[in-house]
């Protein structure tokens, strides 16, 4: 351990600012579990909202559901802005723009390419999936499907928000390269702008001031994504100045449960911006200073490794349990509560056989001849090197 890292250790997180994730190269930077059991959560919250939407439950059952998931469409915010603090955190100085998307590509593209097969399958074999016309599954399977409102829910309706991180992978090479030479001041003042675009976004969709559907037009979800960056980079300075893991996470649960008082849809993330912006920080520095955190349990962080794959192929189990149930079955709380625990075991399973199946081995697949090849260094400083190769932090997992 270095004597960077060493005094990160006894450092409180809100003071530490990381000092060992500064002075240590991405390759040896501390992994970050704490995020990835978060992952989990995040894509609890949007099975959650997608069980209430479709009325499994009925009566006081559904209000329950209302109460604790009625905003769960907020974990997609959440993972906007996990994106843009894992890839800033992992990031390698001297990369090119190719090969990080390449790498991108390898990541996402196998689990989007066979669930939207899936959901093909079932848009001609069930009802209740809508049937893409071809420039609508071009659309979808090259992530340009949000782009346009008629399109953005063909074959599996959640990949809509893949479209989302494609274009915030085609911008941060250019991101990284602005953040690396904004400094402090610019890193601060790049997080407060993308505070205030949500706002200013959140209002006039809220107002309905824009005929174009901001919830899923990938331009409007990018200051998500570029404040995550922002505060990663923060924090890789040294100078995150934010509450501990259990003030962050207290202000991201009012935030959370403000959002049935304020509005749905895209201003909504008004409400929760500020509280991922500062849970996700914190979850990251209690990993790197080696502070309690619940969110590294050895079961959540599992849970988040495949949180991918379910957060892909849930809403495809939720659309084949309504083909039998019917439209709003509205069930009583017992019926109802094993039906959603029915689909959520065949959604985990099915998801542990993506990660297993065709994640992971795909991935391996895809950048094998890059890591056997290797790949020239360019010189630079030999704290900013990075072996060929080696995949961004991936216990942090975006």
């Amino acid at each position: 351990m270095t004597t960077a890292t060493t005094r990160a250790t006894r450092t409180p997180p809100a003071r530490a600012g990381a000092p060992s994730a500064t002075t240590s190269p991405p390759s040896s930077r501390p992994s970050l579990p704490s995020l990835t059991g978060l992952r989990w959560i995040a894509a609890s919250l949007v099975f959650g909202l997608h069980v209430h939407n479709f009325n499994f439950f009925g009566g006081t059952g559904q209000r329950l559901v209302t109460w604790a998931f009625g905003a769960g469409s907020t974990g997609v915010s959440f993972f906007f802005v996990l994106s843009g603090f894992v890839l800033t955190w992992s990031a390698r100085p001297h990369d090119s723009a190719p090969a990080f998307w390449r790498r991108r590509i390898a990541r996402v593209y196998p689990v989007h390419l066979v669930t939207a097969a899936l959901a093909l399958l079932m848009a001609y074999t069930l009802s209740g999936l809508t049937r893409p016309t071809p420039t609508q599954g071009l659309a979808n399977l090259l992530l340009l499907h949000s782009w346009r409102a008629s399109w953005w829910q063909v074959l599996d309706p959640v990949s809509w928000s893949l479209a989302c991180e494609a274009f915030f992978y085609a911008a941060f090479p250019l991101l990284f390269v602005l953040l690396r030479r904004a400094g402090v001041r610019g890193a601060a003042a790049l997080a407060g702008l993308s505070v205030a675009a949500v706002a200013v976004l959140s209002w006039a969709d809220f107002h309905h001031w824009t005929t174009l559907q901001l919830y899923s037009f990938p331009a409007a979800r990018l200051p998500e994504f570029v404040l995550g960056a922002a505060t990663a980079r923060l924090v890789l300075l040294g100078r995150w100045r934010g509450p501990g893991l259990a003030g962050s996470l207290a202000v991201a649960i009012i935030g959370y449960f403000l959002v049935p008082q304020v509005a749905h849809g895209y201003a909504a993330t008004v409400c929760t911006i500020v509280g991922f912006a500062l849970l996700i920080p914190a979850a990251a520095l209690a990993d790197v200073n080696g502070l309690p955190s619940l969110w590294r349990h050895p079961r959540l962080v599992r849970l988040g490794e495949l949180s991918f794959a379910f957060y892909m192929v849930h809403l495809l189990v939720v659309h084949a349990a309504a083909n039998v149930l019917g439209t709003k079955p509205q069930l009583h709380l017992l019926p109802a509560v094993a039906v959603t625990a029915i689909v959520f075991a065949v959604a985990l399973g099915l998801s542990w056989v993506l990660y297993e199946a065709v994640e992971r081995p795909a991935r391996r697949l895809l950048l094998r001849r890059r890591r056997a090849g290797g790949t020239a260094a360019v010189p630079g400083p030999k704290t900013e090197t990075v072996p060929a190769g080696r995949e961004a932090t991936a216990p942090a997992g975006d």
